[in-house]
């Protein structure tokens, strides 16, 4: 019985830790086709090496989503691998929380960056390829804090995620009925994503919000459960956080 995710071509970036490994794993284990994008290499070595030693299908592409060229790279080499490109899962990301007033501006520059023109570049790289077969999914990861502000601290880190929310609906509304954009917006998620604040104090309240988080697992089951249904359901959105998370 087909679960509606084995033989297609997933393509996930950020895939070398966390959300993204995990999401790779999962997928692979049913079936897909997994292409991994990252900066480590060598840890995507690795795990292109643990799913295919599984039986699995995977090939990996170092990438920096900030650079374009990188981001096209990642999807040609997917359609060289496969033939086809059916999922793009746009994961990178960076939250780097600390007080406004601080002034970090270039880690607000990073943080648009990675992600909101990573999103940007991983569908301008994707969506003509999925135009020409009539058919695709866009997955983009977002945030609680692209619902609600995370502040103080989060402000910048919120605005680059409310910018995704923005980005997927409108694409939805573009795209029409034959091309799906979904987007998941986890709470505390256990992840590198708490490592990613410079200042001190907020490192550490960072550190402290993530004990309560959930394992990355459970993300990787939602974007299972938006790929499987059939090609006339669109799951829009999937919204998760830990039972005990009061943001």
């Amino acid at each position: 019985m087909s679960n509606n995710i084995s033989g297609k071509v997933v393509v996930i970036t950020g895939a070398s830790s966390g959300l993204g490994e995990v999401t790779a794993r999962h997928l692979a284990a049913l079936g897909a086709s997994v292409v991994l994008g990252a900066r480590r290499k060598e840890n995507l070595d690795n795990i292109v090496s643990e799913i295919t030693a599984k039986g699995g299908k995977a090939v990996a592409f170092a990438t920096d989503v900030t650079v374009p060229a990188q981001v096209n790279a990642l999807i040609q080499g997917a359609l060289d691998s496969f033939g086809r490109i059916d999922v793009l899962v746009n994961n990178a990301g960076l939250m780097a929380i600390a007080p406004m007033a601080q002034g970090r501006t270039e880690e607000w520059e990073r943080m648009i960056d990675i992600n909101i023109k990573g999103v940007l570049y991983g569908i301008a790289a994707a969506l003509p390829h999925m135009h020409k077969q009539d058919s695709g999914h866009i997955i983009n990861i977002s945030s609680v804090a692209g619902i609600k502000v995370f502040a103080p601290g989060g402000t910048v880190y919120s605005g680059t995620k409310y910018a995704v929310r923005a980005i997927t609906e409108g694409l939805r509304m573009e795209v029409g009925g034959n091309i799906r954009t979904t987007i998941i917006s986890p709470g505390a998620v256990d992840s590198e994503l708490k490592h990613g604040s410079s200042d001190e104090a907020s490192s550490k309240a960072v550190k402290d919000f993530y004990q309560q988080a959930i394992a990355s697992d459970s993300v990787a089951r939602a974007i299972a459960y938006a790929i499987e249904q059939p090609a006339d359901v669109e799951i829009n959105e999937v919204v998760l956080r830990p039972t005990v998370q009061d943001f």
